[in-house]
This record gives C-alpha cells, sequence and structure tokens, in this order.
C-alpha cells in the first residue's frame, strides 16, 4: 500500500478534519495507508474509530514557533519515511511545504480558509507540489495574492449521502430542549466567531419572533479561539439571546457529535457567514433535505447555484433581510418542502462523498507520479 502522512492543525472535529474523516473509507479502499499526525483530542478518537492511526502531535494551544513545528515534521518523516504527505489545512501547508520540499517528499496542501497571507506564507505554501482549494472562490482569492494556480485544484468537499439523510423528526431535539414537539426550530451549526455571523442571526431572530412568536433557535458550535475578542464576542451573543425578544429562545448546545441525528428536527437551516470557503454544515444539511437560508459569500453559490432553485441566498451582515428570508420559509411549508428536495438532488449529483474520496486519490497518484503543474 501507498503510506499517506496526513498532518492536522486542529485536536477538535471541524468542517475540514470531517470532510478529511469521509475520504478515509474509500482511500483505504484505494490502496493507500493513511496514517495522521493530530493534537490530542476528539479528533484523535475519531481517527483510532475509523482504522487510522494516529500519532500525537503539538496543538495550537502550545505555542510552538513555526521552526520549531518544522522541526517536529523534518523528525518524524525522519523516523516514518511517508509516500505522500497532506496537510490538512491551510496553515499546516504553510508550515510544512518548505521542509517538504528541501527533502523533495511528495507534497499536497489544502487550502480550506480564505484569508488574507503575507508575501511569505505565500512563498511556502507555494513550496507544495500541489494545492486543493476546497471551492473556485478559495483558489481565486489566493490566485490574487499569488498562489501560483498552476498548482492549485478544486476539489469540493463530499458529504456521505448514507449518514446524512432524509429522515421524519422522532422528536429527540424537543424531548431534549423540554419543548412542546409543535415548536419549530430554526438552528445554526458551526463555530462561535465573528466569521460565522452568528450576531446577525441573533438579531434576525428578533425579525422572525415578532411574526412567528413560538420559534426557537438552536445554536451548535463552540468557540475555539482564545483570543480577548472572540471572547467579548461570544459573551455579547449570550447578552442579546437573555435580552427581552429572545429570552429563553435560544439554546446553545455546544459542540455536538450527532449533526446527523439532529439536522432532520430543524424546520430550517440558518447559515450567516460573512466569509465560507465551502460550508460543510451545506452539504450536510442539503442530503438531509433541509430546507437553507445562507449567506451568499465565498463557495456557497458553487453549492447552491441557482439562488431560487436549492436554497434561498441572502446578502451577508444584513441580518433584515436574513430575518425576512426565514419567516418566508417559515409562512410556506410547500416552500421549504421544495427547497429540501432540491438541496438532496444538489447532494446527489455533485458532493457525493465517495465521488470526492476517488478525486482525492487521483490527485494523490498525480503528484506521486510527477504529475505537479497539470
Amino acid at each position: 500500500m501507498t503510506s499517506v502522512l496526513v498532518v492536522f492543525e486542529y485536536p477538535s472535529l471541524n468542517g475540514g478534519e470531517r470532510s478529511f474523516l469521509a475520504n478515509v473509507p474509500w482511500l483505504h479502499s484505494e490502496g493507500f495507508l493513511v496514517t495522521a499526525l493530530v493534537p490530542p483530542g476528539s479528533l484523535e478518537r475519531a481517527m483510532g474509530a475509523c482504522g487510522v492511526e494516529a500519532i500525537l502531535w503539538p496543538s495550537e494551544g502550545q505555542k510552538l514557533s513555526l521552526s520549531d513545528r518544522r522541526s517536529a515534521l523534518a523528525t518524524f518523516l525522519l523516523q516514518r519515511k511517508p509516500d505522500l504527505v497532506h496537510s490538512n489545512s491551510l496553515s499546516m501547508s504553510r508550515m510544512a511545504g518548505p521542509v517538504l520540499a528541501e527533502r523533495r517528499i511528495p507534497s499536497l496542501g489544502h487550502l480550506r480558509d480564505i484569508l488574507k497571507l503575507s508575501s511569505q506564507v505565500i512563498a511556502d505554501l507555494n513550496r507544495n507540489d500541489r494545492l486543493l482549494a476546497v471551492s473556485q472562490a478559495t483558489r481565486e482569492f489566493h490566485g490574487a495574492q499569488g498562489l501560483l494556480t498552476e498548482k492549485t485544484h478544486v476539489l469540493h468537499n463530499g458529504v456521505d449521502l448514507i449518514a446524512f439523510g432524509c429522515r421524519p423528526k422522532d422528536g429527540r431535539l424537543h424531548r431534549e430542549l423540554g419543548l412542546d414537539p409543535k415548536i419549530r426550530l430554526v438552528g445554526s451549526i458551526g463555530q462561535i466567531g465573528m466569521r460565522k455571523g452568528v450576531d446577525d442571526l441573533l438579531r434576525a431572530a428578533e425579525v422572525v419572533v415578532r411574526h412567528h412568536p413560538s420559534v426557537h433557535f438552536v445554536l451548535i458550535g463552540e468557540r475555539h479561539s482564545g483570543k480577548d475578542e472572540a471572547i467579548r464576542y461570544e459573551r455579547a451573543l449570550h447578552a442579546r439571546a437573555d435580552s427581552p425578544e429572545l429570552q429563553g429562545r435560544c439554546h446553545f448546545l455546544g459542540t455536538r457529535d450527532d449533526v446527523q441525528g439532529l439536522l432532520p428536527e430543524l424546520t430550517v437551516l440558518a447559515h450567516p457567514s460573512r466569509q465560507e470557503p465551502l460550508g460543510r454544515v451545506l452539504l450536510e444539511a442539503a442530503a438531509c433535505g433541509i430546507p437553507i437560508v445562507a449567506t451568499d459569500v465565498g463557495g456557497t453559490r458553487e453549492i447552491f447555484p441557482d439562488p431560487a432553485g436549492a436554497a434561498k441566498l441572502v446578502s451577508p451582515a444584513c441580518p433584515e433581510e436574513l430575518g425576512t428570508a426565514l419567516c418566508a420559509l417559515l409562512n410556506d411549508q410547500g416552500m421549504r418542502r421544495d427547497l429540501g428536495r432540491r438541496a438532496r438532488l444538489r447532494a446527489e449529483e455533485g458532493f457525493d462523498a465517495e465521488d470526492r474520496a476517488k478525486d482525492l486519490s487521483t490527485h494523490y497518484r498525480e503528484v506521486l507520479s510527477g504529475e505537479r503543474h497539470s
């Protein structure tokens, strides 16, 4: 088998980590033996459950310098000698690129963020043999900053269409929250951070409850940043959720490992991101046939190319527009049913995890064979 080392930045199961995990069964069947460098945490356990050897790797919280990380990676490479290294985030791709180029180890970096980058970061990323962008929007954004577009290929994330499937509500979330089964739930799933626009959703919620006073809001995810501004942001969210207009209607559930079971309990999924390379939760909700209201940013239109078709797309940072769109869906069961059906078709047509894993296997083989600038 061909040995592939995958380097992870964070210990938790966020979109990028879940997207890679969805590939693992197919990569094994394609003849790739995957080993993972992971910080200790939930990702380590998830790797073990997938049959992947997880080797502990320092977490971001340990504040290692870039040179220290590169030294640690170089030492590991001497011990294991993988055939290919896949860095699963932009930061790890930047860290690993020069190390792998100097040792002539085939390398692939995954770009899952849209961020302003320095010229040095771009130069380090360009040392990788190949770069994968999760959307055309991501590729174009970084290409405008100097990333070598001839090295950069678009590979959309995939979703397990069986694990995330259409099924009737079973009331599990209402029971957990102690709510009447008739109460409708608007949900949001993602990290608690400014980029995800949760504050815009709570402002939109104030619009919604004026017209639908019985609706409740479920927020799944947690804050990962320890910066003061991120802590203040989260506190402000809870303060707004405790305001007279919303008090008792907003439920912060933290990180959950049962999202595939919770999604069908939602009446609508709201995705208010201010920037989004390619929202994994949008793929999961689409696969479950959940009607979606999302901001028209980043790669979201690549999932839903027809704004009148499989999801309602609204302007970013515009809570009033988001609230109005949510109200329109809450008012119209037929519209919700139609959007959910179209969303499932989009997931089936373009984002099947097996197809995307086979595409990743192709990228692996091309890098290994030296087809690095195709």
